[in-house]
């Protein structure tokens, strides 16, 4: 008992979030409560993290991320599964490299000045000194993740997870080396999957190029948006199918500028309606005119560097840009006479993801998965239900990139990252692909080998996480239990970057998809709908949020928005909203507890109304939380926890427990004491999953509490609570209580001003309004209730209004000093009458309506239009009163 005052004592009368956060989250953590344990005979639930960059830095969709994780988290660890949230940081090739090498530009350095060991040396450090900051920052947020079993995709076991499906798949022919069309960026200087371009709208122009005929013939007119490229055309396209140029298949033209013959050729793939319909083929320098290029057995002459500059293929023109050289030869074909003409044309160019350059595709030699045996029992997993999206719209986006996918180029001209695990003999040349660097050559009997120096695109270490944390290619006890996982959490903007490549490596690999539900979420806005970022300068740090209002405000916040696969907006004062819930919250707590000595058992026999009522609501609402927790639909979980607390629990029960824990009455104090005790705890739990620090900070304080909040048991709708009848009746009396309170709000009485009432019961309803009289003493400013008949209070003057319950009746000089009231109306009348004469000479005079904005004007008018309509209402209310004078 003395404990427990000394409690009530300690808790503060205002939360402050700053003081309790990081405290907490060390008990937690000390205590093992986010640590996953095996059950045998138990089904778990896990979820493994989307691994952030080691580059990166808490933004809003990492808040969001980690919401949408922690929240399904924490409900199924308080429901009893055995629960893993498995954390870890991807190595991100591209980014880290970048941001290496700038480090190392500031000091005058370059790669190739320090050797690849060298490089990797300082990459590992770089690992070191920021690797760890966004786990960090996800504490923060209060992520409940096991971090004991934390995991980086380049730490030895997914190496050597890496090192297996390279080697098994390249054994079953599913990866191999070729000359093939790629995406590449002259900027990072590295190849890139077709995943890693993004694709913009620009305007450009579309260039009518004259290809004279070998035989002296005008040969034929074709349209680039390249002209550049056609120093390494070799041929040039035509549809089979297309009259105009029938008599020119099989005949050959002369390349301008180059002054070299190439042939025409005829395929299906040339669009008649496109340009001149015919095309310059570069087989070195377009994905489709590869192949045409293939078909047809063309020459491949790639003209630019690996920096984009203009290689000895360009002839004259070596060493420029690519826009040098666009200028050059456009200059030059006029000179010459074969520029026809030049369109403004408008169309998508493909960018890197990273640097945002123009990506530049050329023929390259380079490693590739062959998508095509992979992708068909990946795209029959989602079909049949295997894997669901949610929102299921996304697995459109999922079949569509699945179904039209081309061979996956995994290779990368980069120093960090999973080096690729080919081997060449020195002697002659053999490749060798093993997990180890081999011997023996088992061709010529060498024993010297170099192994390949590109390393691996960083989805392919990705797309193994899901079974590769786990403890894969060894059979562990973790691997057994937790695979396959049961929800992703990502953004819809990496469905093909990541969740395909996961789902068709589950399958190969572990012969099972890797998780049963793929929750899609939108990007986080700002308050103007606008994406956040750098350039905009309307990014919003979490970090600073958290600092200011806590995690819990960040995290209600943004589950308040969230709706699955849509973009949500963040503005200030949603956070701020949040923050009042959560005093509001703190409030409550601190009344209840502050009115609590001990834990009581509630007395059925005992029960009121209002009890009866709460009771049966919060059955409603554990219910419904639960139902939209197995939904993944966690906004609606949200809001519905947040009209249950703030709307039932804080405004109609905790206000009607007042009178009873003010009065005489032991036995009902004892009971009323048990249920807000017995609500407010299962509101905690409820709540938990979405503010975790303030509801386990007050849970700490309810008497006789067992452990932690984050371990205990999830709350269950209990039958014997269940008052359909009773909800009703609490409904009916207060749809009343709402009505005085707005014709009194109406009639701008006083709060401390008590009226008569008189209640007119419709049929069923007289029991309930009969024991009505304490809630309208509460709540609605009664002095006396009375029940009474239709006659009731005839021939006074009366306001009344019309409820389910029955009609309710006050007397009008309860309500209203009529003299007094008269004289402020007047007083109102007078200061509209003004504002409206003022509003009549703006609007009459000619030099206002020429000079002002049509804005402006118009807002007058319709402050004019407003003011009138006041004005109307209010003399009709003063005639009204002067009648009662």
């Amino acid at each position: 008992m003395a404990d427990q005052e000394q409690k009530e004592f300690e808790m503060d009368k205002v939360y402050n979030p700053q003081e309790i956060e990081g405290k907490l989250y060390q008990m937690w953590e000390e205590s093992g409560a986010f640590r996953a344990h095996i059950e045998k005979g138990k089904k778990p639930f896990t979820i493994v993290m989307p691994p952030p960059n080691i580059t990166g830095q808490l933004h809003m969709g990492h808040a969001m991320d980690c919401l949408l994780q922690d929240a399904p988290i924490r409900y199924h660890r308080m429901k009893g599964d055995p629960t893993l949230w498995l954390p870890g940081t991807d190595h991100a090739s591209i980014a880290t490299e970048v941001k290496i090498v700038e480090q190392m530009h500031k000091e005058g350095l370059t790669k190739e000045q320090i050797g690849r060991e060298g490089f990797l040396e300082r990459a590992w450090k770089w690992k070191a000194e920021y690797g760890g900051r966004i786990n960090r920052q996800q504490r923060r947020l209060g992520a409940s993740c096991d971090w004991s079993r934390e995991r980086f995709t380049m730490d030895e076991g997914c190496n050597e997870a890496v090192r297996e499906v390279f080697v098994k798949l390249y054994n079953k022919g599913l990866i191999y080396r070729g000359d093939r069309i790629i995406n590449w960026c002259p900027v990072c200087k590295t190849a890139l999957s077709d995943a890693e371009v993004e694709y913009e709208e620009q305007a450009s122009h579309l260039w009518h190029i004259r290809y004279p005929g070998a035989d002296g013939s005008e040969g034929v007119v074709v349209a680039t948006t390249r002209p550049e490229t056609m120093l390494g055309d070799t041929g040039v396209a035509v549809n089979p199918n297309d009259e105009r140029y029938t008599g020119l298949v099989g005949k050959k033209v002369i390349l301008p500028i180059v002054n070299k013959e190439i042939p025409v050729v005829a395929d299906d793939y040339v669009d008649r309606e496109f340009g001149t319909g015919a095309v310059k083929m570069t087989p070195a320098h377009d994905p489709n005119d590869f192949e045409v290029g293939k078909r047809h057995h063309l020459e491949i002459i790639r003209v630019t560097n690996d920096d984009g500059t203009m290689n000895q293929n360009a002839g004259r023109f070596e060493g420029m840009t690519a826009m040098e050289c666009r200028k050059a030869v456009v200059e030059e074909l006029e000179q010459l006479g074969y520029l026809v003409k030049i369109e403004d044309y408008t169309h998508n160019v493909g960018t890197c993801y990273r640097c945002h350059h123009t990506v530049d595709p050329v023929t390259s030699t380079q490693w590739f998965v062959k998508m095509e045996p992979l992708a068909k029992p990946a795209i029959e997993a989602v079909r049949s239900g295997k894997t669901n999206f949610v929102p299921e719209r996304f697995s459109k986006t999922y079949y569509n990139w699945m179904e039209n996918i081309r061979d996956w180029c995994i290779s990368r001209q980069l120093w960090w990252g999973h080096r690729i695990p080919a081997y060449y003999c020195d002697e002659c040349g053999e490749t060798v692909v093993a997990k180890e660097q081999p011997t023996v050559c088992p061709k010529c009997g060498g024993v010297h080998f170099h192994q390949d120096e590109d390393v691996l695109d960083t989805w392919f270490s990705s797309a193994l996480w899901p079974f590769s944390t786990l403890g894969w290619p060894n059979q562990t006890e973790d691997l057994k239990y937790f695979y396959p996982t049961n929800m992703l959490v990502t953004g819809y903007d990496i469905i093909f970057f990541w969740v395909a490549r996961m789902i068709f490596s589950g399958i190969e690999q572990m012969g099972e998809t890797p998780f049963d539900t793929v929750l899609i979420h939108g990007l986080v806005r700002d308050d103007k709908g606008r994406k956040m970022s750098k350039s905009l300068g309307n990014g919003v740090d979490p970090l600073l949020v958290i600092d200011q209002y806590g995690a819990d405000a960040l995290r209600f916040s943004l589950a308040m928005g969230v709706s699955p696969g849509n973009d949500t907006r963040y503005s200030t004062e949603k956070v701020e909203s949040a923050r009042n819930f959560a005093n509001k919250i703190w409030n409550a707590s601190r009344f209840v507890l502050m009115n609590t000595q001990s834990r009581e058992r509630i007395d059925p026999a005992k029960l009121l109304l209002p009890d009866q009522w709460i009771l049966s609501r919060l059955n409603q609402a554990v219910s419904d939380v639960s139902s939209h927790m197995e939904d993944c639909d966690f906004g609606m979980a949200a809001q519905r926890i947040y009209d249950f607390a703030w709307s039932e629990f804080c405004d109609w029960y905790i206000e009607l427990s007042k009178g009873r824990l003010m009065g005489d009455d032991e036995e009902q104090k004892r009971n009323v004491r048990a249920v807000l005790v017995y609500v407010l705890e299962a509101l905690l739990k409820l709540l938990h999953p979405f503010m975790p620090f303030l509801t386990e900070e007050v849970y700490q304080y309810l008497p006789e509490h067992e452990g932690m909040l984050i371990v205990a048991k999830w709350p269950e709708a209990n039958p014997s609570y269940d008052f359909a009848s009773e909800e009703r009746q609490m409904e009916g009396l207060m749809e009343m209580i709402r009505s005085i309170r707005n014709l009194r709000a109406e009639m701008n009485v006083a709060p401390s001003k008590r009226t008569h009432i008189t209640l007119i019961p419709e049929a069923g309803w007289e029991d309930t309004l009969a024991i009505a009289e304490p809630y309208l003493q509460r709540l609605a400013g009664a002095s006396d209730v009375r029940l009474g008949g239709k006659d009731a209070l005839s021939g006074e003057k009366v306001v009344s209004a019309v409820c389910t319950a029955g009609e309710l009746r006050i007397p009008l000089g309860d309500l209203v000093d009529f003299a007094k009231e008269v004289a402020r109306l007047e007083k109102e009348q007078k200061n509209l009458e003004g504002e409206i004469a003022r509003a009549n000479g703006k609007l009459n005079n000619q030099g206002f309506l020429a000079k002002a904005p049509a804005a402006l004007v118009e807002q007058e008018r319709e402050k004019l239009r407003t003011n009138q309509a006041m004005l109307e209402s209010l003399t009709g209310r003063i005639a009204e009163l002067k009648e009662n004078l």
